[in-house]
């Protein structure tokens, strides 16, 4: 794998670019040893949303963290590409592949469980185990989706992306991150969250116009490798919906909720949350 450390990040010597086959150089973090388990985060974030992770889960496995095409730190490769989930999946297949060291085992939260996802689905051969958080995207039930957008979702998306456009970025972040996990949660954030998020705020505009695929039985039924889908007992009924139907889907699934958490349970109850991710991957 082409990497080194960046100009711009100097004062985190344990950040390095990967730099793929289609031109993006893409920020990743990497500690310890053993297998491979690869996290993938989702609106908002970047590769410090798995901190709690890394710092626990290294402690067993190698543990690698990555930035999607536009999100922070993106230099100039990166914002170059196009904004979708699709090449999303794309460039994590080509990370997977440079790191040399597939199958991995595959964790995404949100908008990138349901990258992971179509990563598992479109090259199984790079995915040894997959656990999917709160995975985001709407659910396709015989033909017709499960939860269409309500008009006023589309209308509190419309609003944040406008407050963003016009530069107050807090009111917008708080709006959209209040809607998918619970009220109140951005003004309790920890500020490195905030920090995080306000990094990423300009995603947000490009990820409305960029709506996940829908989920659908076949798709679900031709992941053939062990999954764990964990869901926040506090999340909103979309996500755990998500959860508790995919689990039906998927022929190697298993389910579990975290008690008192919502959409951030990785980090809001990380210790939980690390406990069944490392009991799971190490099973396997």
């Amino acid at each position: 794998m082409n990497a080194r450390t960046d100009q711009h990040i100097l004062a985190r010597p344990d950040v390095f670019f990967a730099t793929l086959p289609s031109g993006v150089r893409m920020p990743y973090v990497t500690r310890g040893s053993g297998a491979p388990l690869l996290f993938v985060h989702g609106s908002l974030c970047d590769y410090r949303y798995w901190n709690g992770q890394m710092d626990v889960l290294s402690q067993r496995f190698q543990c690698v963290s990555v930035s999607l095409s536009h999100y922070w730190p993106a230099d100039d490769t990166s914002i170059a590409a196009t904004f979708g989930w699709s090449t999303h999946v794309a460039e994590l297949a080509e990370f997977i592949t440079a790191m040399d060291r597939a199958p991995v085992h595959l964790v995404g939260h949100s908008r990138g469980g349901c990258v992971a996802f179509h990563l598992a689905r479109e090259y199984p051969y790079l995915v040894q185990s997959l656990t999917l958080a709160d995975p985001g995207g709407p659910l396709l039930i015989d033909g017709m989706p499960e939860a269409p957008a309500a008009p006023a979702t589309d209308a509190l998306r419309a609003q944040a992306a406008a407050l963003i456009g016009n530069g107050d970025i807090d009111a917008g972040l708080e709006l959209f991150v209040d809607s998918v996990s619970m009220p109140g949660i951005w003004r309790r954030s920890p500020a490195a969250f905030r920090t995080m998020a306000i990094d990423n705020a300009d995603t947000l505009p490009k990820q409305f116009r960029d709506p996940l695929p829908a989920y659908t039985r076949a798709a679900a039924e031709s992941i053939q490798c062990r999954t764990l889908l964990i869901a926040g007992a506090k999340s909103p009924r979309v996500y755990r919906q998500n959860v508790e139907t995919l689990v039906e889907w998927m022929a190697n699934a298993e389910q579990h909720t975290v008690a008192g958490a919502s959409h951030g349970m990785n980090v809001t109850h990380a210790a939980e949350f690390n406990r069944v991710v490392d009991a799971f991957v190490g099973g396997i």
